[in-house]
C-alpha cells in the first residue's frame, strides 16, 4: 500500500478495496442503472452514419442527433461504456502513447447521460457518491474545476456548478477551482449545442498537495471524469441561445479509474497486464525488468494491438487514406517499435486473440471476428515487412548523406540549423513507396539526431490529407433549424414505402440550399438511402406545382426528399401526391434481395467467416463486398452463382417482421458489423419455417417472392483491399440484356471462325497456337535476314584506334533478333564493339556486344555502354 492510500486511511479512516477492471466497469453501470438509467450498448468505433468522424472519440457520439434536436430516444437517462479511438484529427493521442503511462489510442469511456431530465445537481452529487462512497476514493485527493467565464465571448461564470459542489458534496471548498474556456467549456463544433463542464481531477502526489498541478500536464494529477452541461446553442454569428431542453453528458476514463483503484499506472493494471505478459513471452523478456526504451515499446504494442483489434472488428481496414491510413500508421508504428524488442517477424496478429479474450464478455464481436481480424493484421504485417528492409535502407542512405552531428557548432541543439533535415520529398517518398507514415519517419529521425521537413511533406500529401480530413458541419446538410419553413404540424413522420409507392399527404416542412429544395413529408413513400440501397426518385405534385425528387436521404429522424428548385417561390400548404419512380424501385428491390441470397450462398460455400463489408444496391446492378482472404477460383464463383439462381427458382416467400434487437438475434437474424441499429429492428426472412433460407436485419426494400428477381449473373469478382473482395452482378432485365449481348458475341465468333459455339474453345486454342507458330517463323526469318546483313556490318565497321565499332539501326528487328545478332558479331570479330538499335513496333530496343578480349582486359563493358545510351 503506497503513501497515497496509507495517508488516506489515517485521515479518512476508510478501507479501500482493490477492484478488478471488470468490477470497476460493472460498478459504474450498476450504480446508474439503480438510478433508472437505461444501459445502452457501445456504438462501433467506426461511425456508421457520421461523415464528420473517422472514429468514435467520445461516448456522446451516438447521441449527437439528440443534442442537435434531430433525433430522440425512448429513454431519458442512459449509461454505457463506449469504445473510443483518439488517433487522428483534433483529438490525437498517438504520439504520446508509450512515452507516458496514461494516454491511449483506444480506450473505454464510462458515461451517464440525461436528455432533458436531470441536470447539474444530480450529476455532481452522483459522481461524488460513486467516487467516495462506492469506490472510497479519499476525498481530500479530489479536485473539481468549474467554468470561470469568458468576457470576450460574453460567457458568464458557472457559479451554479460551483455552488452545487459546495452544497451537494462535502468536498473541501478550496479544492473547487475555476478555469477558462479551453478547459471548462464544451462545444460540439463552431455552431450547435454547447455548455460549461466540470472536471474531476485526482491528486496522486506522495504528499497529497498537488492542487497546483491541476491541468498542468503532470501524470501525478490527472483528470478522471468530465461532467458536461449542455445548456446553450451557438448559432451563426457567435450568438448563444438557451436550449429548450438541457442535457448532461459525462465521461469517466475507464483505464485511469482502474489505475487509481488498483494504486498503479494504467499499463500495470489488469486492463493491460495479460497483453504485456504475452509481448514479454514473444520477446523473451519481462516488462518490469526491461530498459526504459523497451518499456516504451511494450506499451506501444499493447495499446496498438487494442486499437487495431477494435477498429478492424468494427469494419475499418488498413488503406492509404482516411481511417484506413490511420490504421496503417498505427500498425506500422507498432512494427517499428517491435524491433526495439527484437520482434522482426510478424507478431502483432498474435495479440489479437488475447485482446478478444479479455473483452469478449463485454464486446462479443471481438471474439466472433478474432480469426478475421488476425488475418487482416497478419496480411498487413506481411505487406509492410516486404518493404520495411528497403525502406530502412533508403532512410539510412538519406540520413548518412546529411552533415554529421556537431559539424556546425553554431547550430548546436537544432538539427535544422545544422542542415540535418530530411526533406519533405524524401519523407514523402518513404511514405509513398515504402509505406512509412510520417510519424514513423520522425521517430527514426529523432533517434539519429535529425529533423524532418514536415511542412514539405504536408505539401506533398495535400490532396490525400484533404480527403482524409473531410469534415462537414454537424448541422445536417448545412441546414440550421431556423432555415426550415414549417407548413403543417404533423407529429412524427411516417414511412409507408414498404407497402405503398404513391400516397396522398402534406408537406411538413421544407428548406432551400444552393438551388435544392429539401422537403419533409408527413407521410412518405420515398426510401432514404441506407443499408447500401440508393435513395428513391419520383415526384411530388401539389396545387399549382410539381417537384421532381432526384434523391432521398435521411437527416436525423426525417426522410428528406431533394428536389431541384425551379423557382424562388414559396411552397403552399395543402394536400400533395407523392409518387415513387417504380421503374427504378422495382429492379432496386430485386437487387437488394439478391444481395441477401448472395451473402447466404457465399457463407454456405466458404464458411461463416464471410461477413458483409459494404454494398451498393442500384436499379442497374448490385455490388457486394465481403471478408475473405483467398482468391476465388472460377469453379467456386460458378457454384456461388448457381446457388443464388437455385434460391431464386425456389421462389421463396420473403417476409418481414419487427422485434427488439435481442429477440431478432435470438431468432438467428444476422446483424451487419458496423451497422447502427435502434431498439426496434426490422428483420427480412427469405423462406418461412423449416424452409427458411436466410434471415438478416435490414431496413431496405425487398421483393415479395424470390422468383421475381429473374436471372442472376456475376459480372466481376476481385480483391479491393486486404482481406476484402467484391462481387458485382446484375439481375432481371439487366441480366437478360447481358445474356443476349454475350450470345451475339458468340454467334459472331462462330461465323468468323467457322466453328460451332461448342467448338469455339478448341478452335480458339488452335488459332492461338497458329499465331504463336507464325510469330516464331517470322522471328526466325528476321534472324536469318539479319545474319546476312551482319557480314556487311562487319565489313563496314568503323576503326577507332585498335577497336572495331559496329553501330547500326535495324528498323524492323525485334529485341530478340537484335540480341542474337549482337552476340554473333562480337564472337566473330576480335577487339570489336557492337551496338544495335531498333524502333520496331514503335518501341525503342537496344543491344550491345563486346568481344571477349576487350571484356577480359576490362577496356570496355557492354553494361556501361547501354546505361550511358
Amino acid at each position: 500500500m503506497t503513501a497515497l492510500w496509507q495517508t488516506a486511511r489515517k485521515r479518512d479512516t476508510v478501507r479501500h478495496t482493490m477492484r478488478s477492471a471488470a468490477e470497476v466497469r460493472r460498478d459504474f453501470i450498476d450504480f446508474f442503472k439503480e438510478r433508472t438509467h437505461t444501459e445502452v450498448p457501445s456504438s462501433p468505433v467506426v461511425p456508421a452514419d457520421d461523415p464528420t468522424l473517422l472514429f468514435a472519440n467520445a461516448g456522446m457520439n451516438q447521441f449527437k442527433d439528440v443534442f442537435l434536436g434531430t433525433g430522440t430516444r425512448p429513454y431519458r437517462r442512459a449509461v454505457n461504456t463506449q469504445k473510443c479511438i483518439r488517433a487522428s484529427g483534433k483529438h490525437n493521442d498517438l504520439e504520446d502513447v508509450g512515452h507516458d503511462t496514461y494516454h491511449h489510442t483506444y480506450f473505454e469511456m464510462l458515461g451517464n447521460w440525461s436528455f432533458g431530465d436531470y441536470f447539474k445537481a444530480e450529476a455532481i452529487r452522483w459522481a461524488w457518491q460513486l467516487l467516495t462512497d462506492v469506490w472510497q476514493v479519499p476525498k481530500d485527493r479530489l479536485y473539481a474545476t468549474v467554468f470561470a467565464g469568458d468576457e470576450a465571448e460574453g460567457l458568464e461564470p458557472d457559479e451554479e456548478s460551483a455552488e452545487l459542489w459546495r452544497t451537494e458534496t462535502d468536498i473541501d471548498p478550496s479544492h473547487i477551482q475555476r478555469w477558462g474556456k479551453k478547459d471548462n467549456f464544451w462545444e460540439m463544433a463552431d455552431t450547435g449545442p454547447c455548455g460549461p463542464n466540470s472536471e474531476i481531477h485526482i491528486d496522486r502526489t506522495p504528499d497529497g498537495r498537488g492542487g497546483s498541478l491541476v491541468n498542468g500536464g503532470d501524470p501525478s494529477v490527472v483528470e478522471i471524469w468530465n461532467l458536461v452541461f449542455i445548456q446553450f446553442n451557438r448559432a451563426a454569428g457567435n450568438v448563444l441561445q438557451p436550449l429548450p431542453a438541457q442535457h448532461v453528458d459525462t465521461g469517466l476514463g475507464y483505464e485511469r479509474m482502474v489505475a487509481v483503484l488498483q494504486d498503479s499506472d494504467n499499463y500495470s493494471t489488469d486492463v493491460f497486464r495479460p497483453l504485456l505478459e504475452q509481448i514479454g513471452e514473444l520477446a523473451g523478456k519481462r516488462y518490469d525488468h526491461a530498459s526504459a526504451d523497451e518499456q516504451v515499446a511494450f506499451r506501444v504494442l499493447a495499446d496498438h494491438a487494442r486499437m487495431l483489434t477494435f477498429s478492424i472488428t468494427d469494419g475499418a481496414l488498413p488503406s492509404n487514406e482516411g481511417r484506413g491510413y490511420v490504421l496503417r500508421r498505427v500498425l506500422r508504428r507498432a512494427a517499428r517499435y517491435g524491433r526495439t524488442l527484437e520482434l522482426a517477424d510478424q507478431f502483432l496478429h498474435r495479440l489479437v486473440g488475447t485482446v478478444a479474450e479479455m473483452h469478449g464478455d463485454v464486446f462479443p464481436d471481438t471474439t466472433q471476428r478474432v480469426a478475421y481480424v488476425s488475418e487482416v493484421v497478419k496480411s498487413e504485417e506481411a505487406s509492410f515487412n516486404k518493404t520495411l528492409g528497403r525502406g530502412l535502407e533508403l532512410f539510412s542512405e538519406v540520413a548518412d548523406a546529411l552533415p554529421a552531428a556537431g559539424e556546425d557548432a553554431n547550430g548546436a541543439g537544432d538539427p535544422r540549423a545544422r542542415g540535418r533535415l530530411i526533406s519533405g520529398e524524401e519523407a514523402f517518398r518513404l511514405y509513398d513507396t515504402y509505406g512509412f507514415p510520417l510519424d514513423l519517419t520522425r521517430v527514426m529521425a529523432q533517434e539519429r539526431g535529425l529533423a524532418v521537413d514536415e511542412a514539405g511533406f504536408e505539401v506533398q500529401m495535400a490532396q490525400q490529407r484533404e480527403r482524409a480530413r473531410q469534415a462537414a458541419r454537424f448541422a445536417s446538410d448545412g441546414i440550421e433549424a431556423e432555415d426550415w419553413t414549417v407548413l403543417a404540424e404533423t407529429g412524427d413522420q411516417a414511412f409507408v414505402g414498404y407497402e405503398q409507392t404513391e400516397v396522398e399527404t402534406v408537406i411538413h416542412k421544407y428548406a432551400s440550399t444552393d438551388g435544392t429544395l429539401h422537403v419533409v413529408l408527413a407521410q412518405t413513400p420515398f426510401y432514404a438511402e441506407g443499408g447500401g440501397q440508393v435513395g428513391d426518385r419520383g415526384a411530388i405534385d401539389g396545387r399549382g406545382f410539381q417537384l421532381r425528387v432526384e434523391d432521398t436521404q435521411r437527416v436525423g429522424d426525417y426522410v428528406v426528399c431533394r428536389c431541384p428548385q425551379a423557382g424562388a417561390g414559396a411552397l403552399p400548404a395543402g394536400s400533395v401526391t407523392a409518387r415513387v419512380d417504380v421503374s427504378r424501385r422495382g429492379p432496386t428491390t430485386a437487387n437488394h434481395t439478391a444481395t441477401h441470397l448472395l451473402h447466404r450462398a457465399l457463407r454456405a460455400t466458404f464458411g461463416d467467416h464471410i461477413q458483409q463489408a459494404g454494398s451498393l444496391v442500384a436499379p442497374d446492378h448490385l455490388r457486394f463486398d465481403f471478408t475473405h482472404f483467398k482468391r476465388i477460383e472460377t469453379a467456386e464463383l460458378v457454384a456461388v452463382e448457381t446457388e443464388v439462381n437455385r434460391a431464386i427458382l425456389a421462389d421463396y416467400e420473403v417476409e418481414y417482421f419487427e422485434s427488439s434487437l435481442h429477440e431478432a438475434k435470438a431468432a438467428g437474424a444476422m446483424a451487419l458489423f458496423g451497422e447502427k441499429y435502434g431498439d426496434t429492428v426490422r428483420a427480412v426472412a427469405v423462406g418461412a419455417g423449416h424452409s427458411r433460407y436466410s434471415l438478416e436485419l435490414c431496413g431496405g426494400c425487398h421483393v415479395k417472392r424470390t422468383g421475381s428477381i429473374g436471372p442472376f449473373l456475376v459480372t466481376s469478382e476481385g480483391s479491393i483491399a486486404s482481406g476484402v473482395r467484391r462481387i458485382e452482378a446484375v439481375t432481371g432485365v439487366a441480366a437478360l440484356k447481358l445474356i443476349q449481348e454475350q450470345r451475339e458475341v458468340l454467334q459472331e465468333l462462330s461465323r468468323s471462325t467457322g466453328a460451332s459455339q461448342a467448338e469455339l474453345p478448341t478452335r480458339t486454342a488452335e488459332l492461338v497456337d497458329e499465331v504463336r507458330t507464325l510469330g516464331k517463323q517470322l522471328r526466325a526469318a528476321q534472324v536469318q535476314a539479319l545474319a546476312s546483313r551482319g557480314e556487311q556490318l562487319l565489313r563496314e565497321a568503323e576503326q577507332l584506334g585498335s577497336v572495331h565499332l559496329v553501330a547500326a539501326e535495324l528498323p524492323d528487328a525485334g529485341p530478340d533478333a537484335l540480341k542474337q545478332l549482337a552476340e554473333t558479331l562480337r564472337q566473330r570479330s576480335p577487339r570489336t564493339v557492337v551496338f544495335l538499335a531498333s524502333r520496331a513496333e514503335s518501341k525503342l530496343s537496344m543491344a550491345c556486344g563486346v568481344s571477349d578480349d576487350l571484356v577480359s582486359s576490362r577496356e570496355v563493358a557492354a553494361g556501361k555502354l547501354i546505361k550511358v545510351a
